[in-house]
């Protein structure tokens, strides 16, 4: 991989030494000699893991159109070409794209979002050929830890912005404190990225719940796109579990709890990270998507607005349900994130070479639509900022079947809860 890059031409390409911002596909006459800032985006748009990508275009498109006469920069309007990529939910097919945008279209920074099976491999392709990456919608242990990061030395041209398994998990009991269980917790731990992270004995789930009087029961890892869940069911019924929590994929979901109403499971509490966190996803599971529950890292409930446009969560919520005749859906705030930090960093470049924008990265410190991006503070390393996360649950709704609520925000006070977890009976 590394013989077929060649730092000088790519110095050269990019030592325009103005700094550049978001704009349009495609120069205008004014732009015509006028250097052209690339940024690779790679997202999930098909196979398991497309929920996650399903807002990205209508993103894209809606910057596009506001930046298409360009944007004033060092004196000079820049044109920006964005390249999207689908990794298919594929981590090869994440590594290969991600590859194709740094050899081949030469672009200036890569933007990767949803699950590590697509940013680690993404975040990895960036670091090893030196360019500037910014991913987000994984739990920072899972991009850390997972690509083998070193906490004293961090990364050098990858940096990263969503929650943690301590968020999570705070935000999981929390929820189920609020109600009246047995404390006894069902564990579904995938062998992927996520759920080898929150299944560790060390990072994960195990330690904090056993230290606040949770009794856990993880009858080990499976592959995805399990057809069979009897030997989980069996085991959390043998135990007794009235709660079911893990991180699974939304086929695994429908699958998981299909059979466990067959077969005599019935938990009070079902809290599943991934699998609920799509309109589109609690819907396929018709009845049995009624007062489930989930992480909620963003809503039109959430107090922050775009540096961009000036408009809030729920503005951008109303407007792309207005747009796209669809529920709005979380990945929406992360993704228009990525695009705004991808601003900030470029407007603060000193040059546009890959060091002027991983330098201008690391000295990142500004406001989005998910909240506060800062790097190089008070994260968990250089590499990382925190996001605020509540706990939500899906309820029967008016004018979509089901509608999110906030119902504990314990943990983050400042987003309004509209309600109080339910049991499920």
């Amino acid at each position: 991989m590394k013989k077929n890059f060649n730092p000088t031409r790519r110095n050269l390409i990019l030592s325009a030494g103005a700094t550049a911002a978001l704009g349009a596909m495609g120069a205008t006459p004014a732009f015509a000699k006028s250097k052209e800032i690339k940024i690779g985006y790679v997202s999930p748009q098909t196979g398991p893991l497309a929920p996650f990508g399903e807002s990205d275009k209508w993103v894209i498109a809606n910057l596009q159109d506001m930046f298409k006469a360009g944007i004033e920069v060092g004196g000079k309007k820049l044109p920006v070409k964005v390249l999207l990529k689908d990794s298919q939910s594929s981590p090869n097919r994440a590594g290969e794209v991600a590859n194709d945008l740094i050899l081949r279209d030469n672009v200036d920074m890569i933007l990767v979002s949803s699950t590590p099976e697509t940013a680690n491999p993404v975040s990895d392709a960036c670091e090893l050929n030196e360019v500037p990456c910014i991913s987000t919608v994984v739990p920072w242990q899972s991009w850390f830890f997972g690509r083998k990061g070193n906490p004293e030395k961090g990364f050098e041209w990858t940096y990263h912005f969503f929650w943690g398994l301590e968020d999570v998990i705070e935000n999981y009991t929390n929820g189920w404190k609020s109600v009246q269980t047995n404390k006894k917790v069902g564990g579904l731990f995938p062998n992927d990225g996520d759920g080898n992270a929150w299944g560790d004995k060390n990072i994960g789930f195990p330690k904090p719940l056993s230290e606040m009087g949770f009794t856990l029961t993880d009858p080990g890892r499976f592959q995805n796109m399990n057809q069979d869940f009897s030997a989980q069911i069996a085991a959390f019924k043998k135990a007794g579990d009235e709660i079911v929590t893990g991180v699974v994929i939304p086929p695994d979901a429908k699958t998981f709890l299909t059979q466990a109403q067959q077969q005599g499971l019935h938990p009070k509490v079902v809290t599943l990270g991934k699998a609920l966190l799509f309109p589109t996803a609690v819907e396929a599971l018709g009845n049995l998507g009624n007062l489930v529950s989930t992480e909620v890292w963003w809503s039109p409930s959430h107090p922050f607005k775009s540096s961009l446009t000036g408009k809030t969560a729920k503005e951008v919520c109303a407007a792309y349900e207005s747009e796209t005749k669809r529920q709005w859906t979380q990945p929406i705030g992360f993704a228009h994130a990525l695009f705004e930090v991808a601003v900030d960093v470029l407007k603060r470049a000193k040059t546009l070479d890959n060091t002027g924008i991983r330098n201008a990265m690391l000295a990142t410190s500004t406001n989005t639509l998910v909240g506060p991006v800062k790097w190089g503070g008070k994260g968990p390393f250089k590499n990382i900022s925190k996001t605020p996360l509540v706990l939500g649950q899906w309820v029967k709704g008016g004018k979509y079947p089901y509608d999110l609520v906030i119902v504990n925000n314990q943990a983050y006070p400042s987003i309004p809860a509209g309600g109080k977890l339910q049991l499920i009976s």
